[in-house]
């Protein structure tokens, strides 16, 4: 009887729960994604398209692929120990099936089969037989039908009516002699029948042909069976060849990866074997259980979840449509309101740009009758005051035989002062737009002296870009001052000027090696003027004066 309880786990797990992908024209990806996780048996991730794709159906309509998504759900439950989570989505699935349509038989079937095998495994054995009859009765292909047959009689061998089990599997036998894995199937199945119904029967003969058959089918689900039936028949009568079945038995589970065939294999050699390894597996078979019941209990917690994030999700989806419903009106209100705003705005940048040439024009314009009123006064004082000083000068020469050089030279300095004055308060401003680079040079080097040594660095055409003809012209008078007092005063060697832009501003650098400027200086108008032009243009100069290493100016102008 020890023999006969170890060989019923390994009955019911032999249960076949395949099914057929329906024939269909629909192309759906959430179905056909969850068939390729299906192969490549990825339960969770076939289950959770599965689910998807069942609730697309029935959105749909469609009731027919409805009910097969639920099959292969319950299906998927079943073979990870959620038998009554497997019952329950049958169950969901029959609702969408319709009796008197042959349309619907064929998932009928395969959904009784999956009823009577989750009800097997609960031990319901009367309603699991009830199953298996309906799951006949709608099969569709003979295949089929013997696949039921089978599950019916092993039900009957568990429920120990042995006489029903075996008439069932001698028809099983005499419609599969064509068909060597069925035949092997029934024929192990009636020989562990039969045995069980009468101990003394030998079916190691019967036993050894299907181990046959299914070596050369290379069947490794057969073999294991075989090795099952052959160690369990073996453990009364030879107990070393039972080992030697059961050890077979423990390498084909490996090979195929099922924990359940690994656990009862363990299970044997620790019943069979003497030596110290018997640690060694009832340890191996302890973690093995641990293992699968975290896995089995983990994967009904997946399935659960699974099946309450899609509710959610369907709750929250129809949530969602009602209170996205409520805020269409908003959001249409505030696209038109946001739509408003910018034409009202590009309407006022159109309107400022067209407004800021305009008035930028007048500037330019005043700016210009400004020059040409100043170059009128400016040309009368010129007049007025240097062209005449300089005929009294003249006069003066051409009539004194004595000339007195101290006092010629103190009027060619009033008058030299007074034309100082005259430029500072013109604001002559010629047209220095193009070639303002060679200017500026000619301006500078013209202070150079075999004695002092003027560099320029930065003054490229392309420095003066966007820089007004304003801002240029008051540049060449700033740094005529700058040069005019280093001749005066600095005694420098060595002047540079370095020019360049930064940040939307024009940097002027002027440095010389002179003598500088006294700390307590004050200073006087051509240094004062300077300072004037540049905060005219908002600009800024900073003197950086030291007495033994000479002056270091530095400009800093917005360019406009």
């Amino acid at each position: 009887m020890k023999a006969l309880n170890l060989s019923i786990p390994f009955i019911l797990l032999s249960c076949s729960t395949e099914i057929e992908q329906e024939p269909t024209a629909t192309d759906h990806t959430y179905r056909d994604q969850a068939y390729s996780f299906l192969e490549k048996n990825n339960a969770d991730s076939a289950f959770f398209y599965f689910n998807l794709a069942g609730e697309q159906y029935q959105e749909s309509k469609d009731s027919l692929n409805a009910a097969n998504c639920l099959i292969q759900m319950a299906i998927i439950l079943s073979d990870k120990g959620d038998y009554f989570g497997s019952q329950e989505t049958s169950f969901q699935a029959n609702a969408y099936l319709d009796e008197a349509n042959p349309d619907h038989h064929y998932y009928l079937s395969s959904n009784f089969n999956s009823l009577g095998i989750s009800t097997q495994r609960l031990k319901d054995y009367e309603h699991a037989l009830e199953f298996y009859e309906t799951a006949i009765r709608f099969s569709t292909d003979s295949a089929s039908t013997q696949l039921y047959l089978n599950n019916k009689a092993k039900t009957l061998q568990q429920k120990k009516d042995y006489a029903a089990a075996l008439e069932i599997y001698k028809k099983i036998i005499d419609e599969n002699t064509e068909n060597p894995r069925a035949y092997a199937r029934a024929l192990t199945n009636f020989a562990v029948t039969q045995w069980a119904a009468n101990p003394s029967y030998d079916a190691l003969p019967d036993l050894w042909r299907s181990l046959h058959i299914r070596q050369r089918e290379n069947d490794l689900w057969g073999q294991n069976s075989s090795y099952t039936h052959l160690a369990d028949y073996y453990t009364n009568k030879q107990p070393d060849s039972a080992l030697y079945y059961a050890h077979r038995r423990y390498a084909v589970a490996r090979t195929l990866r099922s924990g359940d065939d690994l656990a009862h294999a363990l299970q044997k050699l620790i019943q069979l074997e003497t030596s110290d390894s018997v640690k060694h597996y009832f340890n191996t078979y302890q973690q093995l259980i641990d293992s699968i019941q975290l896995a089995r209990s983990a994967a009904k917690n997946q399935f659960a979840l699974i099946r309450y994030g899609v509710e959610k999700n369907k709750a929250d989806n129809l949530k969602l449509q009602q209170e996205n419903a409520e805020k269409v009106y908003q959001i249409n209100r505030q696209r038109i309101i946001t739509i408003v705003i910018l034409l009202i705005a590009i309407i006022f940048s159109v309107g400022g740009i067209y407004s800021y040439k305009k008035r930028r024009q007048r500037i330019e314009l005043e700016s210009q009758n400004r020059i040409k009123a100043y170059q009128l006064r400016t040309s009368k004082k010129i007049h007025d005051v240097v062209a005449n000083g300089i005929y009294r000068v003249m006069a003066k020469l051409e009539n004194q035989d004595i000339i007195d050089r101290e006092a010629m030279l103190d009027q060619l300095e009033d008058m030299y002062e007074k034309s100082r004055d005259i430029s500072y308060e013109t604001a002559d401003l010629p047209n220095v737009q193009y070639n303002f680079h060679e200017r500026l040079a000619q301006l500078l080097t013209s202070f150079a002296t075999n004695s002092t040594k003027v560099i320029i660095a930065g003054n490229d055409p392309d420095l003066w870009d966007g820089v007004l003809p304003e801002a240029r012209q008051e540049l060449l008078h700033i740094l005529q001052e700058l040069m005019v007092n280093m001749r005066k005063h600095s005694q420098a060697s060595h002047v540079a000027v370095r020019l360049a832009r930064q940040d939307g501003q024009l940097l002027v650098y002027y440095t010389d090696n002179g003598v500088g400027l006294p700390e307590d200086i004050e200073y006087g108008k051509g240094l004062t003027n300077a300072g004037n032009r540049i905060k005219s243009l908002q600009g800024v100069i900073t003197f950086n004066n030291t007495a033994k290493t000479g002056l270091k100016i530095q400009i800093t102008l917005p360019i406009i």
